[in-house]
């Protein structure tokens, strides 16, 4: 009989024999398996509605957005030769019912007779949107968002101020299709016709303005295609342009950071229940120890050994990760059901098998990695080790590393398993980061283990003598052959570092937005103010409260061009800094640093400077953008382009809500371009929404954004995020549960003899208690200092390096979650032990 055939043989008998040692291999792997499934899947069933909506999200085949200037005469003829087109307006606001009550900030949108091209927009009442804008015995009409109604008291057949005109609302807008693929709003919608937006004495030079043109294209014309002929006519055009191929680029790239998170909590999920993975099968062929020692007795051959566990392993795996995969399957459409109308889109549920093929080969390499080595172990257990099994439980069999096939075949494994875990992400520096600090953070608790066991071994050996009892024992039990210290700091050690980092990345984001931020924030932030209203604008603040503080910067429009001579669009940018090199931003000059600003690099240029532009970058864009002292980088402001030598770098504190630039430029070079003027208010007496009033009744072109209620959304989608983290979290710790109550009841036969033979000799039950409690809490202890060294730094590099937010050290919290976890774990495993405790002595003796 074949070798093969004789082992699938032995390892259907195995199974017949019972499951009960594989439960946690196959909760382990379902468990992470589960969580890699379910978020890619998330994401596969996002991107199909991208595709599946992408000409109704950017509202046609090609979507054009320009600062300040709409496209011009020739170009606007170009497009219309090529499709239908709509063109219209985004800027901010102030509305107010009557002009003398409350107002609010709203986002405006003018659009034009064709709007929409693809798609429908609704609205409550139902009627159509050209009868809803148009103007009626002299008045416009508006569609506002629900939000904006009920902030105003407002209700259909209402009127609302906006700027010099006075709209009447007509119906509420219910829904507009393209939305999403808007730049996230600081207010709620209100649309009116372009026309309407003209008389309202908002639209003025250098106002912070979006130009928008949809065009559907005509049957024949491609999109690509049509880019390429407008790059090539229109090379220094300012406009951005998306076709249907992205049509919206931030989801898109925040759904890949969401289901990279997801995946690298499935893979901490893996990792841990790996350790739970490894010490079941340790365990189970451990109990089979002289089974395997008999079959070589008789003349079976290694490879034999090897072919009937791998198979028997390889099917407990193959279920644990079926499992795993129906649930992730599972949990999409239950996701999508419960979040409703959350979801940034309407996302289609279904089976996705690329996903779920992704999720099925993480599962199958963690589970090479983690049994690869019990496996290789079993196949060089000696015949005997039949006869030496009581004596030396784990001695007589060679070593891992004398071992080279096994060693060759695990580390392929791993090396798979990295390389899956880095190609399949959607954030690839995040997952290679992923893997190296877990490689790390694995070595950092196994050498914990070891010196745990090597502290104990030295102590009892040197001082065995003026210790009690109850210490001797536990620190034999932690150095002692078979030992759980192992799987236990590995498992709890990796549980807590999840839980304290998530806890300390909370309670960092809470003291940001809770506690600093309101009190160094500016209380308001006034955009769209004109040259010539800056000076009455001083006047009104002072007059309606003289202790506040304005402070103004001019402003106007451009986006980078070019870095070092290379266009942008060809330039290596880094993927934190992304954001500077997308679209326009704001670009200002200063005579002198603004205060607070701290020179990284270089000098400021004199304050009577008139030579060639000069521009001072915030370091960190400049280190993204590869570019330093002496570089040149180029800027396109309303189409005109100017190169400028990087004078400084500076360092800039952005969670301060402090008002500065990136990139700021040398006196001159923006001459002669249309600006504004951004003003920010602090301090006074609490007279804010007063002078939000006086302001906007004086100045009514000018808009305020009320920084308490951007903290206020902030918190709230911090919110929503932090409930999505406490459950993946959940996961993890759930995977490190199983692992601790694993490793603890792997080694439940041992403890059951050790309290029998004790009890025997003497001891009390409360001694062999008070011994477990030493054990539990010399390794709780040491890993509980690990994880919350770990956790301190996982959590300065997410705030510090991946948020660019400020990290402070949280020792109460520290303590007060390690604690927390600490203790639960250590019950847990306590419990564990309870029923050896409770093993009558005498028919364990009867059956020896």
């Amino acid at each position: 009989m074949s070798t093969l055939r004789l082992a699938i043989r032995f390892a259907l008998r195995e199974i017949r024999g019972g499951l009960k040692g594989f439960r946690l291999l196959v909760a382990c792997l379902a468990l992470g398996v589960a969580a890699i499934a379910a978020a890619g899947s998330l994401r596969a069933a996002f991107e199909t509605a991208l595709s599946e909506q992408s000409r109704t999200l950017i509202g046609g085949d090609l979507a054009f957005a320009q600062p300040a200037q709409p496209p011009g005469p020739e170009q606007m003829a170009m497009l219309s030769s090529m499709g239908a087109v709509t063109s219209g307006i985004e800027m901010r606001g102030m509305a107010s019912l009557d002009g003398n009550r409350d107002r609010t900030l709203v986002e405006v949108k003018g659009v034009d007779s064709a709007y929409p091209l693809i798609g429908q927009v609704e609205l409550s009442p139902a009627l159509p949107l050209a009868e809803a804008l148009a103007l009626r015995n002299g008045r416009w009409g508006a569609v506002a968002d629900p939000n904006l109604l009920s902030r105003l008291g407002l209700s259909p057949g209402d009127r609302l101020h906006l700027g010099d005109a006075e709209l009447e609302v007509r119906a509420i807008l219910v829904r507009e299709p393209d939305r999403i693929a808007n730049a996230m709003g600081f207010g709620p919608r209100l649309m009116v016709a372009d026309d309407a937006l003209t008389e309202t004495g908002l639209v003025r030079p250098g106002s912070l303005i979006r130009h928008t043109v949809r065009v559907a294209l005509f049957p024949g014309n491609d999109a690509a295609d049509v880019r390429h002929l407008l790059a090539e006519r229109f090379p220094d055009a300012p406009w951005q342009i998306r076709d249907t191929a992205e049509p919206a680029p931030g989801l898109g790239r925040f759904l890949d950071t969401v289901a990279a998170f997801m995946t690298l909590v499935g893979l901490t999920a893996l990792l841990v229940g790996g350790i739970g993975v490894a010490n079941a099968v340790r365990a189970y062929l451990d109990s089979r120890t002289d089974t395997i020692a008999t079959l070589k007795c008789l003349g079976a051959p290694a490879r034999l050994i090897l072919a009937t566990y791998l198979l028997l392993v390889g099917l407990m795996a193959g279920l644990g990760i079926l499992i795993g995969l129906t649930l992730g399957a599972a949990l999409v459409p239950l996701a999508i059901a419960f979040a409703g109308d959350a979801l940034p889109l309407p996302a289609k549920a279904g089976l996705f098998p690329a996903p779920l093929a992704v999720a099925a080969g993480f599962g199958v390499l963690s589970a090479l990695v983690f049994t690869l080595a019990p496996l290789g172990r079993a196949r060089r257990v000696p015949a005997a080790m039949l006869f030496r099994q009581r004596i030396a439980p784990n001695g007589s069999v060679a070593g891992l590393w004398s071992d080279r096939p096994t060693l060759l075949a695990l580390g392929l494994a791993s090396a798979g398993l990295a390389a899956l875990t880095v190609l399949s992400s959607g954030s690839k520096p995040l997952a290679a980061g992923f893997v190296v600090v877990a490689i790390a953070v694995l070595a950092l608790f196994r050498a914990l283990a070891w010196a745990l066991s090597y502290v104990a071994a030295l102590a009892t050996t040197r001082h065995g003598r003026l210790i009690g009892p109850e210490w001797r024992m536990a620190l034999a039990n932690l150095h002692r052959p078979g030992s759980a210290v192992v799987g236990m700091v590995l498992s709890l050690g990796l549980g807590l570092s999840v839980l304290v980092t998530i806890a300390l990345v909370e309670g960092n984001l809470a003291d940001q937005f809770g506690r600093r931020l309101p009190h160094v924030a500016p209380s308001y932030f006034f955009i769209d103010v004109q040259p010539d209203q800056v000076e009455p604008l001083r006047q009104t603040v002072a007059a309606t409260d003289p202790s506040a503080i304005l402070e103004t910067a001019p402003m106007v429009r451009g986006r980078i061009s070019a870095i070092k001579g290379v266009p942008i669009e060809a330039a290596h940018v880094a993927p934190d800094v992304a954001w500077a090199a997308r679209g326009d931003r704001g670009l200002s000059t200063a005579i002198v640093p603004p205060p607070g600003t701290r020179l990284a690099k270089g000098t400021w240029w004199p304050a009577d400077y008139n030579g060639p532009p000069l521009v001072s970058v915030d370091r960190t864009v400049a280190k993204g953008f590869g570019i330093s002292v002496g570089d040149r980088v180029g800027l396109n402001v309303l189409g005109r382009e100017i190169e400028a030598e990087v004078a400084s770098l500076r360092d800039i504190d952005w969670s301060s809500l402090s008002m500065n630039f990136a990139f700021l430029i040398s006196p001159g070079a923006l001459d002669g371009a249309p600006y504004t003027v951004i003003a920010t208010l602090r301090g006074g007496s609490g007279n804010d929404l007063a002078i939000e009033k006086a302001v906007t009744d004086r100045l009514p072109n000018i808009s305020a954004i009320r920084v308490k209620e951007a903290l206020e959304t902030a918190r709230n989608v911090i919110n929503q995020a932090d409930l999505a983290v406490r459950a993946a979290a959940a996961v993890t710790l759930a995977a490190g549960a199983m692992v601790l109550a694993g490793a603890v009841m792997a080694g439940h036969r041992r403890r059951v003899w050790e309290s029998v033979v004790l009890k025997v000799l003497g001891a009390s039950r409360a001694q062999i208690r008070r011994a477990y409690l030493i054990e539990f809490g010399l390794i709780g202890l040491g890993t509980g200092l690990a994880a919350a060294a770990v956790a301190q730094g996982a959590s300065w590099a997410l705030l510090s390096l991946v948020m660019k937010m400020n990290w402070v050290f949280l020792p109460g919290l520290t303590i007060s979650t390690l604690a927390g976890c600490m203790v639960a774990a250590l019950i847990a495993g306590y419990a564990g032990t309870w029923q050896a405790l409770r093993v009558k002595a005498a028919p364990l003796l009867r059956e020896e």
